[in-house]
């Protein structure tokens, strides 16, 4: 064994930061076998030096003077758990020039500067590791990058957010509203007070630029993300989701269009068919389905968010860091070798779920039928809900392009026989019995 220890700094210390100190600190020894040189902890940067923590090391290795710290000459990796762009972004950067390798969990960060920071690694012959970024302890990036790299991946669909999950999934069991399964999420600790970036799908759009340039070498915008949140979900939808064997989940889905380097991104609820396998994903797991010509469907699944989770990604990406910087090998590019264009939401072809609230049934049915004909939208079935306060005509539609569909709602929306704005939403597509990882 290397008798020269790897030094470790760690930047942030909250939960998935303690976990990781945790485990560098306590599995020292076991970590040295596995990597042939044990890991020493160079140093913590965190925002309150006074702050009670229980982390089982020497407080003198806590510092609030991060830059400093990652400027060390005898620290071989940066382990980033800041979250957000600053100074995260400028504290990588610094560490890549003054040669550490990079461990990260930042999709927020990695989604916007992915492309860059690659490029910054390379030129300063470093890695860059981020495996907990997306679906925490699933073992999903490295696949796609090295075991899927052979192999051409045509659609990516998963469910990537822990929070939007468990608020959907409680809803579908309680028959409750929006806002009443949140609040359980914050309350059991599954959403932060603040869970904007969660519920209006920005967190999982952010994962899905990175889960594109691995899976289609293309680094897309997160504006190239078509980004649905949850919050305009009702549990009206999520019943009518139920008459139709259906389950309403937040689906990332990533598939190659229009062309070599287009690729259609989008962010979403959608009603997903109970015999497909995102359906039974409970709680606040995450699951992704991989398409590939010669692998064919593969499920990864398993537990995508939580501290303990996270870390342990955390650190499997030191272990490998570390092992590399022992070995002299360096990871310093990403397979991900174009820019790519995001293909508009108008142009996606989809099935969809139609919910027209109407004052005077018959008169409806016709205006809406007429509307359907006009712009070339199929149904597939079409059903009525008549109750004392209500009268609704819900209809499902045969694939059709969204562009179309969305006429035809301008156009009920318009008839005096049509109480409101019509509601719709996607229904994602069954597939075939899929191979699991994780």
């Amino acid at each position: 064994m290397n008798t020269r220890p790897l030094k470790a700094a760690v930047l942030g210390c909250g939960v998935v930061g303690t976990e990781v100190v945790r485990r560098l600190h306590e599995t020292r020894a076991a970590l040295a076998d596995r990597v042939g040189a044990p890991i020493d902890i160079a140093g913590i940067a965190v925002r309150d030096l006074e702050r009670p923590r229980d982390l089982g090391v020497d407080p003198a290795l806590l510092t609030n003077d991060p830059l400093e710290l990652v400027k060390r000459d005898d620290v071989d990796i940066v382990v980033e758990l800041l979250g957000g762009i600053e100074p995260a972004r400028s504290l990588i950067v610094a560490a890549m020039e003054h040669g550490a390798s990079v461990v990260s969990a930042n999709k927020a960060l990695l989604g916007e500067y992915g492309s860059v920071l690659h490029e910054t690694a390379a030129r300063h012959g470093v890695d860059l590791f981020y495996e907990a970024s997306v679906a925490a302890a699933i073992p999903l990036l490295r696949p796609l990058r090295d075991s899927l790299g052979g192999d051409d991946v045509t659609r990516v669909a998963g469910i990537i957010n822990g929070t939007t999950n468990y608020i959907l999934d409680r809803m579908t069991e309680t028959g409750g509203e929006f806002d009443a399964a949140l609040r359980e999420a914050v309350e059991r600790g599954y959403a932060e007070a603040d869970p904007t970036a969660d519920v209006e799908g920005t967190d999982a759009a952010a994962k899905a630029v990175i889960l594109a340039s691995l899976a289609f070498h293309t680094w897309i915008s997160p504006a190239d993300v078509y980004r649905e949140g949850i919050t305009g979900v009702t549990a009206e939808d999520v019943a009518d989701a139920g008459r139709q064997d259906c389950v309403v989940k937040l689906i990332a889905i990533l598939e190659r269009a229009g062309g070599q380097h287009g690729i259609q991104a989008r962010v979403h609820p959608a009603m997903v068919p109970r015999t497909h396998p995102l359906a039974d994903v409970k709680g606040a797991d995450n699951a992704v389905v991989v398409q590939a010509a010669g692998a064919g469907q593969l499920l990864f699944r398993g537990a995508g968010a939580g501290g303990i989770p996270t870390a342990s990604a955390v650190v499997g990406d030191v272990v490998t860091a570390a092992r590399k910087r022992l070995l002299g090998h360096q990871e310093t590019f990403t397979r991900a070798t174009a820019t790519g264009r995001g293909i508009p939401m108008r142009e996606l072809r989809s099935r969809f779920h139609l919910s027209v609230r109407v004052r005077d049934s018959t008169a409806a049915l016709d205006d809406i039928a007429s509307a359907l004909r006009m712009n070339d939208v199929r149904v597939d079935s079409v059903q009525r809900r008549h109750t004392a306060e209500t009268d609704t005509w819900v209809l499902v539609t045969e694939e059709s392009r969204e562009s179309d569909l969305l006429s035809v709602v301008n156009s009920i929306a318009a008839l005096p026989s049509v109480a409101g704005r019509p509601r719709f939403m996607r229904i994602l597509e069954p597939v075939a019995h899929s191979a699991v990882v994780g």
